[in-house]
């Protein structure tokens, strides 16, 4: 164990210079004045992230990761740390805008998130990385690819696909109204607060969503006022963006350079007639399923790091 530690370094960074309100925003509050709001291409975030490195010589691009709706850099944790002992990179994990430690915004696209990796890497000085992106991180990630592709190494994209959601834009401005409606008292203790707020969000989704979500869920150690670390009303404005991917993604030309898709076998989100219309805009890409649902790399860890580490070590 001590030399496990040893060989591994994680270095963690909030970052928010650009913009910097607190990391925790009340229930259903918005950040910044709404003129951002209709603003196509806003400004860049400095986004909180956290850096992964290894006893291995760093001779290729790092890896930047990015999440999906409702989690944070956490969520790449585990895999990051595995990953570090079997590629020569660095590994970024990144809480995008409206997410986690990063930055709020009254802007949630893929081209707002897509100029904020771009920023990303100019500041730390990269001149390209291997990307990889979960549901709605994959999208953004996708979209990164084809505006920019001189920056992108290769792509890797997690569980989704980019032609369609499966679920309605109609459940999920139901789970977000849950989310933005949810009043709970300073008074309440943080059990009994997760409590009343999962039962709530039960009354719009299933589950396995309600616990993904219920992660978000944090409580001021001073004022003791419960906040979500996600953008919940942002992100419900943005719901019809998503619904307009494909539209917005056609206007870049295709991305050639090596990209493989790792999808869940019992997920809906990724079809696999879509498959002939993804190479057509990934003309370099391959496709793995794992027996897994939506969240892959948690479903099949194992399974899903092996292949990473086959595509990232690569010479193509």
């Amino acid at each position: 164990m001590e030399r496990l530690t040893k060989s591994l370094r994680l270095l963690s960074y909030s970052a928010g210079k650009l913009l910097s309100p607190a990391p925790w925003s009340p229930l259903g509050a918005k950040v910044l004045s709404r003129k951002e709001y209709s603003s196509e291409a806003p400004e860049p975030l400095e986004l909180s992230f956290d850096l992964y490195t290894g006893e291995n010589p760093e001779t290729r691009p790092p890896l930047v990761t990015y999440h999906g709706l409702f989690g944070s850099k956490q969520n790449w944790r585990g895999i990051s740390r595995a990953l570090v002992r079997k590629v020569p990179r660095k590994v970024y994990a990144i809480d995008s805008r409206n997410h986690g430690e990063s930055p709020h915004s009254e802007v949630h696209t893929s081209r707002a998130m897509s100029e904020d990796v771009r920023l990303f890497l100019e500041q730390h000085s990269h001149p390209n990385a291997a990307c990889m992106g979960h549901s709605m991180g994959g999208r953004s990630m996708m979209y990164f690819a084809r505006k920019y592709p001189e920056l992108v190494e290769r792509l890797i994209v997690v569980d989704i696909s980019p032609i369609s959601v499966p679920r309605s834009t109609g459940e999920m401005t139901a789970i977000f109204d849950a989310m933005v409606s949810l009043d709970l008292s300073p008074t309440l203790p943080m059990s009994e607060g997760r409590k009343l707020a999962r039962n709530t969000l039960l009354q719009a989704t299933e589950d396995e969503t309600v616990d993904f979500i219920m992660l978000n869920l944090r409580k001021d150690p001073n004022s003791g006022v419960f906040s979500w670390a996600c953008n919940a009303p942002v992100l419900r404005n943005f719901l019809t963006r998503f619904d307009n991917y494909q539209k917005t993604l056609e206007e870049l030309p295709p991305y050639t350079g090596p990209t493989t898709f790792i999808c869940g076998t019992r997920s809906p989100y990724m079809r696999r007639e879509q498959w002939p219309q993804i190479v057509e805009m990934f003309p370099n890409s391959e496709i793995h399923w794992l027996e897994a649902g939506h969240l892959v790399h948690f479903e099949q860890p194992q399974e899903f790091i092996t292949l990473v580490t086959e595509f990232l070590n690569r010479t193509d």
